[in-house]
């Protein structure tokens, strides 16, 4: 009976933990979001050069807002990246630890934070997105900064896209036929083939959610 006591304890704490670190996650994704609307409000994205022809500032951006708002984004997302580490061993480590109820309770606290909101439709042979793992058929959680809670169209992935161009983008699927969420770092990038990344993702409709 102690035993069983200390494991509910343990299972409690352990998931508030869990908890805590998917609220940090948020607000990381939230803060990130923040910098790359001020990129947006200069017209720029991660690369492009901040001076001009003759090597003098450029007089169309706010250089400064623009270099912060790069350097906070690059910091966020590797705090992006550790958080997610901890919140996936936390889960597994819930998991494991959970029977009965309190392994569901766990499940549904989780779900509630990571839900579908768009489907990968195609992805093509040898594209960015083949060759970092993606599938047809995965349903996303995350998308770099964007997930269920702030996704309002195709243009905020379009925008996460476009301003990671040959950096590394953290994407969370749900694939038919596993238990558990897959991570897999995306890296927007010319290839042979049209766009960043080679593969077409649709809104996912409410009655496709794959439970």
């Amino acid at each position: 009976m102690k035993i069983d006591k200390m494991t509910a304890v343990l299972n409690y704490e352990m998931k508030n933990e869990v908890l805590n670190l998917m609220t940090e996650k948020n607000k990381i994704e939230a803060e990130i979001q923040q910098f790359y609307d001020v990129l947006s409000a200069n017209n720029i994205g991660m690369h492009e050069p901040l001076v001009d022809s003759e090597g003098f500032p450029r007089n169309d951006i706010d250089v400064y807002q623009v270099r912060t708002a790069r350097h906070r984004i690059i910091c966020l997302q590797n705090d992006h990246k550790s958080t997610m580490l901890k919140i996936e061993a936390g889960l597994h480590k819930l998991h494991a630890g959970n029977t009965g109820d309190s392994a569901a309770e766990g499940s549904s606290s989780a779900q509630l934070m990571l839900e579908p909101f768009a489907c990968i439709t195609l992805v093509s042979a040898g594209s960015p997105a083949d060759l970092c793992g993606l599938q047809a058929n995965d349903q996303l959680l995350e998308f770099g900064s964007v997930n269920k809670g702030n996704f309002k169209s195709m243009q905020d992935i379009a925008t996460v896209v476009r301003h990671s161009t040959g950096q590394m983008v953290n994407v969370t699927v749900k694939r038919k036929g596993r238990h558990s969420s897959l991570h897999f770092h995306l890296t927007p990038q010319p290839w042979s083939g049209q766009g960043l990344i080679g593969c077409k993702i649709d809104p996912l409709p409410a009655d496709a959610i794959e439970r």
